[in-house]
């Protein structure tokens, strides 16, 4: 009698068994990547802060053109200058 019921049970433990098993392997590969994942959000942190940083730090360039344009305004002038003035 009890072979029985040991047989009737042993495919339901061999079934907990198994997903038992699959939990663990699951689990053990999803923790890591969480904690990767976790890792790489605070670094973004930090590099989304240099970024604005950079931003900041830059923001002057885009007037670099005007600059520019301003500089060889006042170069033509020189050279005009220079000529009516014999040089």
């Amino acid at each position: 009698m009890l072979h029985l019921i040991l047989a009737s049970n042993t495919g339901w433990v061999i079934g907990y068994t198994i997903g038992i098993v699959i939990v663990v392997v699951v689990v053990a590969l999803v923790v890591p990547i969480l904690l990767l994942a976790r890792r790489i959000g605070e670094q973004a942190d930090a590099v989304n802060s240099g970024l604005q940083k950079a931003v900041v730090n830059t923001a002057a360039l885009a007037q670099l053109s005007t600059t520019i344009e301003s500089a060889e305004v006042i170069v033509d002038g020189l050279k005009r200058g220079r000529q009516r003035l014999g040089g």
